[in-house]
């Protein structure tokens, strides 16, 4: 049976993560302490690992394990490029009322939040703005620049990067040493190039 080796080898804990670090251990060190914001923002280019990031995150504010085929109840993905409208926040803000079923947190992750709406906008402000305890937002997007003003002052904010060459290049030579593949350094150098973080 074939395996995927992005599946195989992708992140399951934010020790985990590739050329982050510089968000990983702020977050780390944030769970530990218990001073979970009540507001994430992860912005940077596409494929750095925004929306991996974010379902780690989630799982790890409740002490829960992370798999690719984790589901939870109290952790909800909304893709905003799809669910865009004022009628799809304001029922989001009906449902951060209930709290979570079996975890400290309800987490809701929303992907590509630059779509939102002004009117959604409007109505996610309001609800960042007096968030019930139980509640954790994870916004996850590529162009924070159409994000209002508003929104931005509510959140914690990290700037992902692209992975540098010689990080991509270092995992790359780690996973061919663990699938028993022969591989050159220029090899390794020229795909982490081309990949582009």
């Amino acid at each position: 049976m074939s395996r995927a080796l992005y599946r195989t080898y992708r992140s399951r804990s934010l020790d985990e993560i590739v050329g982050q670090s510089h968000i990983t251990r702020i977050l780390q060190r944030a769970i530990a302490r218990g001073h979970i914001a009540h507001a994430y923002l992860l912005t940077g280019p596409r494929g750095v690992g925004k929306t991996s990031i974010a379902r780690i995150l989630a799982h790890e504010i409740n002490g829960l394990p992370y798999t690719d085929e984790s589901t939870h109840l109290d952790i909800i993905e909304i893709d905003a490029a799809s669910n865009n409208s004022v009628e799809d926040i304001r029922d989001l803000r009906d449902k951060v009322q209930i709290a979570p079923t079996s975890s400290p947190k309800k987490i809701y992750i929303i992907d590509e939040v630059h779509m939102l709406s002004k009117s959604a906008f409007n109505a996610l402000l309001k609800t960042l703005e007096e968030p019930p305890e139980h509640v954790v937002f994870i916004l996850a997007t590529t162009d924070a620049d159409k994000l209002p003003a508003t929104i931005l002052s509510r959140v914690q904010r990290f700037n992902f990067r692209a992975i540098s060459p010689r990080d991509a290049a270092k995992h790359l030579a780690f996973i061919a040493e663990q699938e028993k593949i022969a591989i050159t350094p220029d090899a390794l150098e020229l795909i982490a190039e081309q990949g582009k973080g």
